[in-house]
């Protein structure tokens, strides 16, 4: 039997064990360990006996407390119910005009509208609400089928050119592409057009170009975008007087706009978003516009 060595600094015996002459010890576990363990074993037993715990078959265990997680949350949903309809009251009932005019209520408006936003129209408007290629700045005062509250929240109900009944429906004539008008003549009027917005570029066209280019517009298009070209809101046709274009105001883009036509889409959200939900996204893009230049 082999003589148990002990080691003559710390009193401990050692474990038989060495690596390059280090002598490993057989050091008893601090007492504070188990009285931790016991600790740690007897809030679980208590736990496991006041709490729901243990699964037992379809069932669990319910625990003394009968404490239960969802009825914890169900509560919370409608603390939080009660305390949202404090305010959403107000914004079904009041008019837009009053619910503007309430400071407290709007910087709700701007909160919750933010969200709903960003959730539901961001992806094509951005979430600065500022748009891009084909999707409108809706951060502006140009709006092709009017821009108060009432005429906002009606294009998020229907939709533009959706398959909702109501939709708000246009569409642009290809004129060049269906022979509407000749190839000069579509050059003739994106001159004159582009001149409204940016009077500089009459200086780039030829002579007499622009004012053929207004008997043009004033033959084919006036009847829809007005004959002061600022648009109509009836019909969707856009102010083509201010800086703000939907697919682009150069030149070659607002000639395959002449050429070819164009027919917007926007979804409708009546279904997919309440009531009170459209009437806040109306108010929330009343809120971030700009002046038009």
């Amino acid at each position: 039997m082999a003589v148990e060595e002990r080691d003559k600094y710390t009193g401990y015996l050692t474990t038989g064990h060495e690596w390059n002459g280090i002598k490993e010890l057989n050091t008893p576990v601090p007492r504070a360990v188990y009285f931790f363990l016991l600790i740690a074993f007897l809030y679980s037993v208590g736990y496991w006996v006041l709490m729901p715990a243990w699964p037992i078959g379809v069932s669990y265990t319910k625990g003394l407390l009968g404490f239960d997680q969802r009825n914890v949350v169900q509560d919370s949903l409608k603390q939080a119910a009660l305390g949202r309809s404090a305010w959403t009251k107000q914004i079904e009932t009041k008019s837009y005009q009053d619910i503007q005019a309430d400071a407290a209520l709007m910087k709700t408006v701007r909160t919750t509208g933010r969200t709903l936003f960003g959730d539901n129209c961001a992806v094509c408007h951005g979430l600065n609400a500022k748009g891009g290629s084909g999707f409108p700045n809706l951060t502006t005062a140009s709006w092709l089928w009017g821009g108060d509250p009432e005429a906002i929240a009606e294009t998020i109900r229907v939709g533009i050119n959706s398959p909702h009944p109501d939709s708000r429906t246009s569409q642009m004539p290809a004129f060049g592409h269906d022979g509407i008008i000749k190839p000069a003549e579509v050059d003739k009027v994106v001159a004159f057009v582009r001149s409204l917005s940016d009077p500089a570029s009459a200086k780039t066209v030829k002579p007499g170009d622009i004012d053929a280019g207004k008997d043009v517009f004033a033959a084919n298009c006036a009847a829809c975008h007005g004959e002061d070209a600022k648009g109509k809101s009836d019909m969707g046709a856009p102010n083509l007087t201010d800086t703000f274009w939907i697919y682009g105001g150069d030149t070659q883009t607002v000639t395959n706009t002449v050429w070819n036509g164009r027919q917007g889409h926007m979804p409708s959200w009546d279904g997919r978003l309440t009531p009170l939900d459209r009437k806040i996204l109306a108010l929330y893009l009343v809120d971030q516009r700009t002046p038009n230049p």
